[in-house]
């Protein structure tokens, strides 16, 4: 039984507020804060560069490195919310604890959950030497000699070599053989969210597909913890970045009775209440434990689309101590914009063309500058079958242009 406490809803900006502040306010914090606002909540964002999509729709903004534990010390203290929610992993984790342990605030889901999954060491063994759940063989290596080590006497090859810490999967590659080794060892040590260190070998699993099940712990109108899925979310990722999802994807009922089962146990483990997006490989029956992330996750923007309550909503009803619902609408994708060029503010071209068809959507994330490969947008499609939507969703996508302002 998770035993935080709940405030009633106030008036923002006043001495009834619930302040609410998100470390991360990027395009899913901003979708977190727009849900808050809508409830009446205080939101203040922070976030390491100004002008973050969240920082725009906040009531308050604050830009400072949030891996610097100091200076996100005083910004707490000076802002003194009542819940912390972490929107990504790049956080002092460790001040958060301190912090919760002393009550000073509320983290959620828990500030445990948050230091955890920032590492990808602490979650794999928490998921697969602590709890048993199914995952790829995997070794852990400090050093260039030590991957070799790990590939060449327990993993194999082919292989997937990760950074323990970082993200959008940065620093990520595949090993097909020896030749590839010391490459995968340099592009992991660059794409750590915290420069060089350890990395994760893991064996390639050969799976059929990939989904997101996102896993909402709640407390139910009886009082008491409850945890619900939204339907399987399935997403192709390019070099473990996503660039298109959509939802349902069909499973046959023995691996999605599994993929529950391996999402509860570990976010049950995590505890707390709100939103985990848990990231599995299957293959028939067979279903792995990949990655879990206690908060939306980026293949879950589909939702915007197809479920009753989306992503954001629910996260943020869960972790206030609202009821959920993680009810599907109707079936729908989506499908990622890119910058495509190097520039400061832009202008977006094809939009009128892109929101033309029936069923379609958009949202562009007003991020303050563009590169070749960030993500600046989303398309989103509702159509009969996930199959009409995915092909709705690249067409609305590809429409959409940006240029230099």
């Amino acid at each position: 039984m998770t035993t935080a406490s709940f405030t009633p809803l106030g008036t923002p900006l006043s001495p009834a507020a619930v302040r609410v502040m998100l470390l991360g306010a990027g395009e899913l914090g901003k979708e977190v804060i727009m849900a808050l606002q809508r409830l009446g909540v205080e939101v203040v964002a922070v976030d390491r560069y100004a002008n973050a999509p969240g920082h725009q729709v906040a009531h308050r903004a604050h830009t400072v490195s949030m891996t610097d534990r100091e200076a996100l010390r005083t910004v707490i203290e000076a802002e003194k919310p009542h819940i912390i929610v972490p929107e990504i992993e790049a956080i002092a984790t460790d001040l958060l604890v301190e912090l919760e342990a002393a009550g000073v605030a509320r983290v959620t889901p828990t500030a445990r959950a948050a230091q955890l999954t920032m590492n990808r060491e602490g979650i794999r063994r928490l998921a697969a030497e602590t709890l048993g759940l199914p995952t790829s063989p995997y070794r852990f290596a400090s050093s260039l000699d030590e991957m070799r080590e790990a590939i060449d006497r327990h993993i194999g090859y082919p292989c997937i070599v990760k950074p323990i810490m970082s993200s959008s999967g940065k620093g990520q590659s595949k090993v097909d053989g020896p030749q590839d080794v010391e490459r995968a060892w340099r592009y992991a040590q660059e794409g750590g969210r915290v420069g060089a260190g350890r990395v994760i070998v893991e064996g390639f699993v050969r799976f059929d597909y990939e989904i997101t099940l996102l896993t909402v712990r709640s407390r139910g109108a009886d009082g008491q913890d409850r945890t619900d899925f939204c339907e399987p979310i399935g997403h192709v990722q390019v070099d473990g970045d996503y660039v298109e999802s959509w939802q349902p994807h069909p499973m046959a009922p023995q691996a999605l009775e599994k993929a529950r089962d391996i999402a509860r146990k570990i976010t049950g483990e995590l505890g707390g209440y709100g939103i985990f997006g848990v990231e599995m490989f299957v293959a028939g029956d067979q279903v792995w434990f990949s990655e879990v992330s206690p908060r939306p996750h980026d293949t879950g923007m589909v939702t915007m689309i197809t479920q009753a309550q989306n992503e954001f909503e629910l996260h943020a009803r869960a972790f206030l101590g609202l009821p959920v619902d993680t009810a599907l609408r109707q079936p729908g994708a989506s499908s990622v914009i890119y910058g495509g060029i190097e520039a400061g503010a832009v202008v977006f071209e094809g939009v009128a063309e892109a929101l033309a068809e029936a069923g379609t959507d958009l949202r562009l994330f007003g991020k303050p500058q563009s590169y070749v490969k960030r993500r600046m947008g989303v398309a989103l499609a509702t159509a009969a079958t996930v199959e009409e939507a995915r092909a709705k969703a690249k067409r609305a996508s590809s429409r959409v242009r940006a240029r230099p302002a």
